[in-house]
């Protein structure tokens, strides 16, 4: 599942993240590309309050993509 929140700015972002993995199904991978620096501390901190594994991934200049994941 891919979420694009390029473009918007804090809390947005990180407010999008949390809903998306709670309703991301079993087994499924949420991508949340962004644009919004902040968005990399604040995504990853509430990830891992909900169980979450992530990564990020610079996808082009001040352009990232977190990718988050249920631990099996």
């Amino acid at each position: 599942m891919k979420l694009d929140v390029r473009g918007e700015i804090c809390p947005y972002p990180m407010l999008k993240a949390v809903e998306a993995m709670k309703r991301l199904p079993e087994g499924e991978v949420l991508e949340v590309i962004t644009d919004h620096a902040p968005a990399l501390e604040t995504i990853p901190t509430q990830a891992a309050r909900l169980g979450f594994q992530w990564e990020i991934k610079e996808t082009g200049p001040a352009e990232w993509t977190i990718i988050l994941s249920r631990p099996e």
